[in-house]
């Protein structure tokens, strides 16, 4: 695909090819490989168009150019809503998506659209949800952003909320996926966090602006979600519930899932806990039991980044190139102490370090053991990860 800046003229060719009545992605998307820009597609006859497998209908479509006067109205309300209209050729399109079978043939995106390039991973779960699915759902959305990946759910009420708030609250990264128009708030209750997506994060749906919220957009959604992340977490759901569809999706798309297991007398932890039982995800306890599943190249660029943002100025050794704070300081001491064979216990980390208490001790080991740094082992050992 061609990676260069498109201009407000193909952004509406682009969105007229989106509107045209009856014709999907895959089939824009086979048209796009034959003919290679939407330009084309509308400059080609009715008989070319059907000669590249289009009904005599969806060629008459094109050919009419019946679909520019609803682009222009688009086009318009994204502009004066601030909204980046993506295309699937915009360098801004996340590539993990053109590896689905029915990617998005465009985004519309309110916010940060940096952060369609992040790792990220989704947290997905049921709208009901039992205080252990919302303790849990934070607790992972939390330590995951401070392990340096996005957070990606659906904002809809319970488990999403409850993941885009701890990541939010964490000064992480996190991307909303709408099962409506970017523009349009659902559920109405969640007006605050909405508007501190759209300043913080990112605000992303394939549905035009000011498309209502149907029932039918959700499964439709769910495969952005999926599409979006390099693995999916399940917290809570019922056998047959929206999360499942999901965690189904990621397993066609060939994303990691994963899952939470939860009491089994509650309804809500059947759908987890059929999907470990059956061997569908791998059981999550902590934010390591997802960080260790992800491929290699994604761990060690975690790594890199958790160790400029602990460790300023420098790749883990060295002097900083400013002042330091403390923790940061005594971070730095313990990383270079630390080594990748030998577990080094706690105590004796102590006794290196003389005049650090053990509490400031035990916070510079956290932040590293957060950042994926380090990692603890029994006995309150730990070893350096690369």
């Amino acid at each position: 695909m061609s990676a260069a800046v498109l201009t407000q003229e193909d952004i509406l060719h682009w969105l007229a090819l989106r509107l045209v009545p009856g014709l999907g992605a895959i089939s824009s998307l086979r048209l796009i490989q034959s003919l290679k820009s939407p330009q084309a597609i509308f400059r080609a006859s009715a008989s070319e168009l059907e000669a590249l497998g289009l009904s005599p209908g969806q060629a008459r479509s094109i050919s009419s150019g019946c679909s520019f006067d609803d682009a222009l109205d688009q086009q318009q309300k994204a502009l004066n809503a601030g909204v980046a209209v993506l295309s699937i050729q915009d360098p801004r399109y996340p590539p993990r998506f053109r590896e689905i079978f029915d990617p998005p043939l465009v985004l519309f995106a309110l916010g940060n659209t940096d952060l369609l390039l992040s790792h990220s991973i989704a947290i997905v779960g049921t709208r009901r949800p039992t205080p252990y699915g919302i303790a849990a759902a934070e607790r992972l959305a939390a330590d995951l952003s401070k392990a340096g990946l996005t957070i990606v759910s659906g904002m809809a009420s319970g488990i999403d909320t409850a993941a885009h708030q701890a990541a939010l609250g964490e000064n992480g990264s996190t991307i909303a996926v709408f099962g409506c128009g970017v523009d349009v708030l659902y559920p109405a209750s969640n007006r605050k966090l909405y508007d501190s997506i759209a300043r913080a994060g990112l605000l992303v749906s394939e549905f035009p602006m000011g498309a209502p919220a149907y029932p039918q957009n959700f499964p439709i959604r769910n495969r952005i979600v999926s599409g979006l992340s390099l693995g999916v977490i399940i917290v809570e759901g019922a056998q047959y519930s929206g999360s499942a569809i999901t965690a189904r999706l990621a397993m066609d798309q060939g994303r990691e899932v994963f899952a939470v297991p939860g009491n089994i007398t509650s309804k809500m932890s059947w759908g987890p806990n059929l999907l470990i039982k059956e061997g569908g995800a791998k059981l999550v306890q902590e934010w390591s039991d997802v960080t260790n599943e992800l491929p290699e190249a994604v761990r060690c660029d975690l790594v890199r980044k958790a160790q400029q943002e602990v460790l300023p100025g420098t790749l883990g050794t060295g002097a900083p190139s400013g002042p330091e704070e403390p923790l940061k300081a005594l971070a730095r001491k313990l990383l270079n102490q630390l080594q990748v064979d030998v577990p080094q216990q706690l105590d004796s980390l102590l006794e290196t370090f003389d005049g650090v208490s053990s509490s400031e001790m035990i916070s510079a080991l956290f932040d590293l053991e957060m950042s994926g740094l380090i990692r603890q082992l029994p006995g309150k050992h730990f070893v350096r990860v690369w």
